[in-house]
């Protein structure tokens, strides 16, 4: 079995190797990076990253900076370590999609179990893949797959296209759709979903034959 990735991100050396020596005789492969360009350097040069521990102050790009970044393409777990324990500054870092916090100093031993208990929460959605007729979904990396080629989309289409194939052989109604991949309760114009599925299916190739236009009704997603 592969050992699970983790990328710890500070400008302390010092502390980069205690982090990563505790992390290490758990078993866990760790990389590294000491400021915010290197890191997001080192997180998208690797695809297997399964947790990111990241200092919130840093050179050239600070902690909020890489997590913004990061929140883009993947939704990937991210520590944040921090001086810091004012109440805004967490708030802030949730609204970003901050999932874990620990305040320096801190006992290794309490991070090493933080980040088994926060890996071990987040295994069910790492594993989680949608497949359906040469698409593949990877919903941890937030990726799209058609025949093994990337297929680049926005953050609505890929939850669109995912809602599909959650759904395959159903037809969903506008309304419904939207409910579901908006979050929203919908009483206007529904052209929003119709224009969503044009862009869906000029980025599908071939494939864009999945997606069925119900008359009257909606769309239906089915594998020919």
């Amino acid at each position: 079995m592969d050992t699970v990735k983790i990328l710890m991100v500070d400008d302390e050396d010092r502390m980069r190797k205690l982090v990563h020596d505790y992390l290490s005789r758990e078993g866990y492969t760790v990389v590294e990076a000491a400021d915010g360009e290197q890191a997001l350097k080192v997180f998208f040069d690797n695809k297997d990253i399964a947790l990111v521990i990241l200092d919130v102050m840093m050179p050239k790009l600070d902690g909020w900076e890489v997590l913004k970044e990061i929140r883009q393409y993947s939704q990937v777990p991210v520590m944040m370590l921090t001086a810091k324990s004012e109440e805004k500054d967490e708030l802030q870092g949730f609204k970003l999609g901050v999932d874990e916090y620990i305040s320096k100093p801190f006992s290794p031993k309490v991070l090493v179990a933080r980040v088994t208990a926060l890996l071990k929460r987040n295994r069910t959605v790492t594993d989680d893949k949608l497949e359906a007729g040469g698409i593949v979904i990877d919903k941890q990396a937030h990726t799209v797959t058609i025949d093994g080629n990337p297929v680049e989309l926005s953050f609505k289409e890929f939850e669109l296209l995912q809602y599909f194939i959650e759904n395959q052989g159903i037809a969903l109604s506008r309304e419904k759709i939207l409910n579901n991949v908006w979050n929203y309760d919908y009483f206007g114009d529904a052209r929003t979903i119709d224009t969503h599925v044009k862009k869906l299916r000029s980025k599908m190739g071939d494939r864009e034959s999945y997606i069925h236009t119900v008359w009257g009704i909606g769309y239906k997603f089915e594998v020919e």
